[in-house]
């Protein structure tokens, strides 16, 4: 597996630095980290038509909203995006680039969720909060300007698990889904972390993975659970239409596929992006990876499709980088 030129030099760049892994530091550190990495590689924060800040009834109290809405009038195909961290970092803030550009790119509305994050609030308390700020959402429409027949989840590494927990509830409690946008998802938390035995420091490795999963999961037990590994579910028909996004150099990456190839034996159309020599956390930063760039215009491509937008395509299945 060879390093992508761009990732060499991500990775050279954070050793020079002596960058600490975030498993190294305290949660409180960790946090600041991440979010700060995540801006410095976002690369230019696009303007879009509206942002505001929503407050809306949860399970255990209120949760954040933050919605983006691009210029238009009336109800909008709308894509509910989770935001990754671990289920341990991230906020509305952490995805605050990739929900510009996609409510610009599609162009659709987008809102991400301030859901509740572990060790404080462990699983499953980020899914329910998901699934209920889903349901909220689309039985409130008209507050948010939200087109209910055009509602999709997404979400990347943790927040991808999220999405596609939320599909598995939204199955049989609702609401009905337009898509999931499923980027670098944890789908299987009950084995050991694929990718190299080395754990290169520098980058998003195994041991990052088992921190993560330590802080989320109070009882190792809860790994067999479906909401916290989709892996792991008997049945996966009539679930949404999926795009599933893969880096090739991911500790992530061969369950993000074991669940793509699930889906499609479950006759869910499917499509799956694997990027060769690419990092956990590419699609998030589009300002140091052309490939988090490309990444980006296949998710809004799929999500036009879709939401039956104007420049979708034909539906065939795409596969590359």
């Amino acid at each position: 597996m060879a390093l992508h030129p761009e990732v060499a030099a991500y990775r050279a760049a954070r050793a020079a630095a002596g960058t600490p892994p975030l498993y190294a530091q305290t949660l409180t550190e960790a946090r600041a980290a991440d979010l700060a990495a995540i801006r410095a590689g976002g690369g230019v924060v696009e303007p879009v038509a509206e942002v505001r800040e929503e407050r809306i009834p949860g399970p255990a109290g209120e949760l954040p909203l933050r919605v983006y809405r691009p210029a238009g009038q009336g109800p909008l195909p709308t894509l509910l995006y989770f935001f990754g961290g671990g289920w341990t970092l991230g906020s509305v803030d952490t995805a605050d680039g990739i929900c510009r550009r996609l409510a610009n790119a599609v162009p659709c509305q987008v809102i991400t969720v301030g859901y509740r994050l572990a060790p404080e609030h462990p699983f499953p308390a980020a899914v329910h909060d998901c699934h209920a700020a889903t349901r909220w959402i689309a039985g409130h429409a008209d507050r948010l300007g939200v087109d209910p027949a055009r509602l999709a989840v997404g979400g990347d590494s943790a927040g991808g698990n999220l999405a596609a927990a939320v599909a598995l509830l939204s199955r049989t409690d609702g609401p009905r889904l337009a898509g999931q946008l499923l980027v670098y998802p944890n789908t299987d938390q009950s084995g050991e972390p694929a990718g190299p035995a080395d754990d290169d420091p520098t980058l998003f490795n195994r041991r990052s993975v088992a921190w993560y999963r330590e802080h989320y999961l109070a009882d190792p037990a809860q790994a067999r659970d479906p909401l916290a590994s989709p892996l792991l579910a008997d049945d996966l028909t009539g679930l949404p239409p999926a795009l599933v996004i893969t880096a090739e150099l991911d500790p992530l990456c061969a369950e993000g596929q074991r669940y793509a190839e699930r889906l499609r034996a479950a006759d869910v159309p499917t499509r799956l992006e694997h990027y060769p020599g690419m990092i956990h956390g590419f699609f998030a930063m589009p300002g140091v990876f052309t490939d988090g760039q490309r990444a980006q215009q296949r998710a809004a491509a799929f999500l036009r499709e879709r939401f039956g937008l104007p420049g979708s395509s034909s539906g065939t299945e795409v596969r590359g980088g």
